[in-house]
């Protein structure tokens, strides 16, 4: 059984990310990496763990500027579950394990 979601915070991708010129030329999009590294970071200071056994899944492309929300929930005993939504949509969702904090 799933415990209800758990706000940990939100980020916005600026215009001027180094990542985005090259991904793509004239549309550019946040690639995936940026988005879960985001997303991970506030797992992380939430958590104090660190994240292992990762799954992901995106499922809309995210522009630089929009406000991405991210949730953690927990399944008891097994992986935390977390996603990422853009006005109430998921743009991306996945599991993991946490490693104890060091």
């Amino acid at each position: 059984m799933s415990d209800p979601p758990v706000r940990l915070g939100q980020f916005t991708i600026a215009a001027d990310h180094p990542a985005l010129p090259g991904h793509f030329p004239g549309n550019p999009i946040v690639p995936g990496v940026v988005l879960l590294d985001e997303a991970l970071s506030l797992i992380r200071s939430h958590t104090g763990g660190s994240a292992r056994g990762l799954r992901v899944k995106f499922t809309a492309v995210v522009k630089a500027g929009e406000t991405i929300e991210v949730s953690l929930t927990t399944q008891a005993p097994g992986p935390l579950g977390f996603s990422a939504l853009r006005n109430g949509r998921t743009v991306m969702s996945g599991s993991l394990r946490l490693d104890p904090p060091t």
